[in-house]
């Protein structure tokens, strides 16, 4: 089942829309709602798996914690 959200209003190049039925607010870029929307319009929304934002996010992670492991070699090595 897709959410729904509002578009209240728009502040500048974002637009505040009021998602489910507590009315969260969530901004977005204008750019990223669908052509003719406009204060007022309801919007479905769905969810997609973004998975090269995840591989992204689980490589700078591995890497920082190889780094972490490096330094911590190091600093038993002094002792």
């Amino acid at each position: 089942m897709a959410m729904r959200a509002v578009i209240d209003r728009f502040e500048g190049e974002l637009a505040v829309l009021l998602v489910g039925e507590d009315e969260t607010e969530f901004h977005v870029p204008r750019s990223e709602l669908p052509a003719g929307a406009s204060k007022g319009t309801w919007l479905r929304l769905s969810m997609e798996v973004d998975r090269q934002a995840t591989a992204d996010a689980e490589k700078r992670v591995s890497e920082k914690m190889d780094q972490l492991r490096q330094r911590g070699s190091r600093l038993s090595d002094r002792d």
